[in-house]
């Protein structure tokens, strides 16, 4: 049976550079009540955008979640970090997993002859794959796109750096004692 839509009121906070909606764990428990890890929903502010954004809910490791939203989500709903807004939280049962996107060319040449970078992909979990795919699947221009290819096989390939608004191949500790800051 399909778990009905969540209502709700709340404030949009931030961490690090990334805006998000709490999602408290009774809530959580209200879209899915089994299993681990990320929940597929879709998801409206104040009734924007007309079709429902798609996106995972990200555990917080204490039952609670995370609703990060877009830009496209709060462009729809004219929102920002600090506004109060109507939420609507729903369970998406037709979440497929895996790369949505296809990996670009311009990507595959460079990660098969990095073979460093190539065995950290093969490792990275699927969600992991596929919001990078989805992210270089939005790079406009050639140098966008050439910035972005160096930058993920550098941290593919272990070195320390932020790409995709979060620290790679940092210490244990070092991301939560830069985010509290």
């Amino acid at each position: 049976m399909p778990s009905r839509p969540l209502h709700f009121r709340s404030k949009i906070h931030i961490q690090g550079i990334n805006p998000y909606v709490l999602i408290e764990s009774r809530q959580a428990l209200r879209l899915r009540r089994k299993g681990r890890g990320p929940i597929p929903v879709r998801v409206q502010l104040n009734g924007k955008p007309e079709i429902p954004w798609r996106i995972n809910l990200m555990p917080r490791g204490d039952g609670s979640f995370y609703l990060y939203l877009a830009e496209t989500v709060r462009k729809a709903s004219n929102t920002d970090v600090g506004h109060r807004v109507r939420v609507r939280v729903e369970f998406d049962p037709e979440y497929k997993g895996g790369p949505m996107h296809p990996m670009p060319r311009w990507f595959s040449v460079r990660l098969v002859a990095n073979s460093r970078a190539s065995a950290t992909w093969r490792r990275l979990s699927p969600s992991r794959q596929k919001e990078i795919l989805r992210y270089f699947a939005g790079l406009k221009s050639a140098a966008a796109r050439a910035r972005n290819a160096d930058r993920a096989l550098e941290v593919l390939a272990g070195r320390r750096a932020r790409f995709m608004a979060r620290e790679w191949n940092s210490e244990p500790g070092e991301q939560t004692r830069r985010t509290q800051r």
